[in-house]
């Protein structure tokens, strides 16, 4: 669930949040993801991860360490 993800970012260090940017602070699944047709399963699940211009490739390599060591998968989606 995505509410497990953000606690476990958030005390790896990782500020994010769950659901798509139209849901934010809402409970329950994003009517944004809904409407692109995503599973409720999967929109129960989604996060947000936010990138600045200065974002590079090898600054993102620390969460994704973090995420394959929480999630087990070697991808985002």
């Amino acid at each position: 669930k995505a509410e497990t993800l953000v606690i476990k970012l958030d005390l790896a260090g990782f500020a994010i949040s769950a659901g798509s940017a139209c849901s934010s602070g809402k409970v329950g699944v994003s009517r944004t993801l809904a409407a692109m047709g995503v599973p409720e399963a999967r929109a129960n699940a989604a996060i947000r991860v936010s990138l600045g211009w200065t974002t590079s490739e090898t600054s993102l390599e620390p969460f994704l360490t973090t995420w394959r060591r929480i999630t087990g998968a070697d991808t985002l989606t």
